[in-house]
């Protein structure tokens, strides 16, 4: 009997969602999977079951997101307090919202921004950001 089996990451794909979410529906029992090794592998029919729709029928929709990192120098504690405080925020009319995280390095006087998400909102944000350390001068 031959089954098409699926990685966690052909799942995703096919349901639009990300790796980690399709990993969290395995290891909580929502979504049938057999590991092998180290790895999950998700047969055509529990997907199917899960979705509700035979697997044919889910187109996965193109996504592209951003994943980047930015290095800012020169930045004291009260700085990056207030940059951290900005860049957290709530932006208002976000379909798709960024997870932004801050770090800040005060021995080297440097600040590091990890953003992931949106490529639209995440733009917006980097245009802000160049603007911000423009002006911390």
């Amino acid at each position: 009997m031959t089954q098409d089996l699926y990685s966690v990451e052909q799942v995703a794909a096919k349901l639009g969602l990300h790796v980690r979410t399709v990993r969290n529906y395995v290891r909580d029992g929502r979504l049938k999977a057999v590991r092998i090794g180290k790895q999950y592998r998700i047969a055509a029919a529990d997907l199917a079951a899960f979705t509700g729709l035979p697997v044919a029928e889910r187109a996965a929709a193109p996504v592209a997101e951003l994943s980047g990192v930015v290095e800012i120098a020169g930045v004291d504690r009260a700085a990056a307090d207030r940059i951290a405080a900005s860049v957290n925020g709530p932006r208002d009319g976000d379909e798709r919202p960024l997870r932004v995280e801050t770090i800040h390095d005060g021995e080297r006087a440097t600040m590091k921004i990890i953003v992931l998400g949106d490529l639209a909102a995440g733009a917006d944000l980097l245009r802000w950001v160049a603007s911000v350390t423009e002006n911390l001068a």
